[in-house]
């Protein structure tokens, strides 16, 4: 690995880097929240969903959101290894822990998914989706 093509990172201004890679991750967030938006627009449209839909996506979108927030723990923690790791010039301990971060990310999802398959009822209830039957239904089936 040619160490003169990172140079840059070295030499220029934290400024400068922030805004360089602070704007990707603000775009993806924006996008994610974006696609909250629609979901809504479209279940609020359908004629055999409406208020009721809307009611469920919000009961269990929090918890894509706690997913989400796993997996982009464990992938931010590992890539800030991977960076001390290849800056120190230890390129084997860099390669291991991508290998040991994708593990991780595979048993938390098992993890994650068994726990809410069986708690399914007490977590729509923690989240009021038991506010009414048809709002429970739709959040039920939105869950699974």
């Amino acid at each position: 690995m040619d160490q003169r093509t990172n140079t840059f990172l070295e030499t220029e201004k934290i400024s400068r880097l922030m805004r360089k890679y602070s704007v990707p991750c603000i775009i993806s967030l924006l996008v994610a929240a974006l696609y909250n938006i629609a979901d809504q627009i479209f279940i609020a449209n359908a004629d055999y969903l409406g208020s009721y839909g809307n009611a469920a996506n919000t009961v269990v979108f929090p918890l894509t959101i706690v997913a989400l927030s796993i997996a982009v723990m464990i992938g931010d923690g590992c890539c800030a290894f991977v960076s001390i790791s290849l800056g120190a010039g230890k390129t084997e301990d860099a390669g291991r822990s991508v290998g040991n971060a994708v593990l991780l990310c595979v048993f938390c999802s098992i993890v994650l998914t068994a726990a809410y398959l069986l708690f399914m009822e007490p977590i729509l209830t923690l989240f009021d989706g038991k506010v009414n039957e048809e709002t429970y239904a739709c959040a039920r089936e939105y869950f699974f």
